[in-house]
């Protein structure tokens, strides 16, 4: 972890991944690895990595955040259980837990969409990443490998 001069603990994403997509705060997968982002990118190490791409959108919308003002909290140095208290009081969307466990487990298994250039696109993806692996089947197998592949591992 590097900490700049306002005291933010961030992941240098250039030397290593996000957390996985697949891992949890308060129930929500995606969290983590978004929160993992913002911060990088508050310090500038986030490499590759966006803040507030479309799959943090996805999260983004499911609680009815607003994104910057999230970007204000992570740069006011707070921790993921600071941040999770502060999402959990400024979510327009509140949900039970049932509902954050099925969310979390349909993002988990979520794959492309059924339509042809989806696939396509899903599939020039995992190209790119590996050619033989075709166990590849979500979007969250899909960033681990590519996670995993860019930081020197073997598909």
């Amino acid at each position: 972890m590097t900490t700049d001069s306002n005291h933010i603990s961030a992941p240098d994403l250039t030397q290593r991944p996000p957390r996985s997509p697949r891992l949890r705060l308060g129930g929500y997968v995606l969290l983590p690895r978004m929160l993992d982002k913002g911060r990088a990118e508050i310090v500038g190490k986030n490499g590759e990595y966006h803040y507030n791409c479309p799959l943090d959108q996805r999260i983004i919308s499911f609680l009815g955040l607003d994104p910057a003002a999230l970007r204000e909290q992570l740069s006011a140095g707070k921790g993921d259980g600071e941040i999770l208290e502060w999402i959990q009081a400024n979510a327009k969307h509140q949900h039970s837990p049932w509902e954050i466990e099925q969310w979390s487990d349909y993002m988990q298994r979520r794959g492309p969409e059924s339509d042809a250039e989806t696939l396509q696109t899903f599939a020039e993806m995992v190209g790119k990443v590996s050619k033989t692996r075709e166990d590849i089947k979500t979007w969250a197998d899909l960033l681990d490998l590519d996670d995993y592949v860019t930081f020197g591992g073997k598909a």
